[in-house]
């Protein structure tokens, strides 16, 4: 306690910006003299669920006490009987004192549900701010061109309203912008095109925005995009020329992807939910420069609808596909087809939902050219996860190994601590497979005696089935298996 208490209060200080200001001001039943050193430490980050009815009141008293101290960051937070004149007050005082991110998402329940929170116009005005967070319904307005924050890098906009024509004011205002996160934004006009302009911008997150709007990307400087949201109406312009990763996760449901498995043939032509799908390749090629791609299950269903019109991914090495059970890898050959450079393929879970058009990036059906979208695919490292060991998965395995000519290395990923992978092991190691090779064919024996195994066998069952299996059928192979349990080796496997 005493080498503690013999630190300078400006070691002290720094400590304490480590905690929010709740914590950092319990700290003063550890030592009286550090009663009031809560409120000097360079980072102010109060919310309302942490005093309730006093949240004014210790706010002010904080304010006080810090006099004109240089403050760094601010997060003021929660929803609650809040007197918003005083919180701009405040906003302005840690203005004056230099402050360079602030977060507000605070919001006033007093005010009916059609009042909305107008913003604080110093915050628009200030060449100091370097990150800004705005959340809970603020209405972003009364725009004009006096607005500039010229070191502004990072901007936040959660849950708050804005028109089309502000928003791109605001961008505009914003010279030295890199981050970009849009999270449930309750666009204003219906009907428009949001235009995403920034020579400077380089990572750009939108998830879940309210309304189906089109989307324009100019943004050449783009180095990371998510996109996890719905299908928007139409990508107009999607210029993202330096983009190195792209993590697609689109939200569809059911019904759609029950529109999109239709035959084209029987579709009305201005089906809504197909154009919407179609023009998803609009954004895609907007990609075509990008190195590492990240897909959800729903995204390669709706790209089945305009996997015909992707582009070349000459620059792509990593490719992570994310399968679930009721959705499809229709648009998985032609995908493998379009990425000539693919070093790193990545399949999180084996188990999709079989259709005559999944081609033949599996063997799920028959066919007479077995592989032929593998054959041409450079893939080098392929990583399984979520494996469960099924017979499906044994099959799939196999035909991986057989048909990807340059592939290196396989690793395998089950996790042994997943309740759903031991219930499903408990219910196939009943009828353990093994593979049998006669007159260049293989198919599957199932021993008359059957056991159940223990959690602790489950690592030895599926090592004995991979030696078996990788020594009967990949002896011209010159591809490493390796399989892994909980991120550790249990088996190595090379030829």
């Amino acid at each position: 306690m005493d080498l503690i208490s013999d630190l300078p209060d400006g070691v002290l200080c720094h400590i304490l910006s480590f905690l929010t200001t709740k914590e950092a001001a319990l700290t003063s039943v550890v030592c009286k003299s550090w009663r009031n050193l809560f409120a000097f430490s360079p980072t102010l980050h109060i919310d309302y669920c942490d005093f309730g009815q006093s949240f004014m009141e210790f706010v002010d008293r904080v304010m006080a006490l810090q006099g004109d101290s240089p403050i760094k960051k601010v997060y003021l937070g929660g929803r609650g009987c809040i007197d918003m004149d005083r919180v701009n007050g405040w906003i302005q005082n840690v203005m004056v004192r230099g402050v360079s991110e602030i977060v507000l998402s605070i919001v006033d329940v007093r005010r009916s549900a059609d009042y909305d929170n107008h913003m604080f116009p110093k915050v628009f005005k200030n060449k100091k701010l370097v990150k800004l967070g705005l959340g809970y319904w603020f209405d972003i307005c009364l725009m004009d061109e006096s607005i500039f924050l010229p070191a502004l890098k990072t901007l936040v906009l959660e849950s708050v309203r804005v028109s089309a024509d502000t928003f791109e004011i605001l961008l505009h205002a914003l010279p030295a912008l890199e981050e970009l996160v849009l999270k449930y934004v309750n666009w204003k006009d219906m009907n428009v095109t949001v235009t995403i302009s920034s020579a400077s911008l380089k990572s750009l997150t939108i998830e879940l925005n309210l309304y189906l709007i089109t989307f324009s990307f100019d943004t050449p400087s783009l180095v990371y995009f998510s996109h996890f949201d719905s299908a928007a109406e139409d990508y107009s312009v999607a210029k993202m020329d330096n983009l190195f990763e792209a993590r697609i996760r689109l939200s569809v449901n059911d019904k759609d992807i029950e529109r999109a498995r239709l035959p084209h043939n029987i579709l009305f032509g201005n089906d809504n939910v197909i154009i919407r799908f179609s023009n998803v390749g609009s954004l895609m090629n907007g990609f075509q420069h990008v190195r590492c791609l990240v897909m959800c299950p729903n995204t390669l269903e709706v790209i089945s609808v305009c996997c015909e019109s992707l582009p070349m991914f000459k620059n792509l090495n990593s490719l992570t596909i994310k399968s679930h059970d009721s959705r499809g890898w229709q648009a998985m050959p032609v995908l493998l087809r379009k990425c000539s450079h693919l070093e790193t393929l990545v399949l999180e879970g084996l188990l999709h939902h079989v259709t005559d058009k999944c081609g033949d990036a599996c063997d799920c059906i028959s066919r007479e050219e077995k592989g032929r979208s593998l054959t041409s695919c450079p893939v080098k490292v392929l990583e399984i996860k979520r494996f469960k060991g099924t017979t499906k998965e044994m099959h799939l395995i196999k035909h991986f190994l057989d048909y990807f000519p340059c592939l290196k290395e396989m690793n395998i990923y089950m996790e042994e601590n997943d309740q759903n992978f031991l219930d499903d092991f408990h219910v196939w190691s009943l009828e353990k497979m093994i593979f049998i090779e006669e007159d260049d064919s293989t198919h599957i024996r199932v021993p008359e005696v059957s056991q159940v195994y223990e959690v602790s066998e489950v690592s030895e069952v599926i090592e004995e089935m991979m030696m078996e299996h990788y020594n009967k059928t990949t002896s011209c192979c010159c591809c490493s298996v390796q399989l892994l349990a909980s991120g550790n080796l249990c088996k190595k496997w090379t030829p």
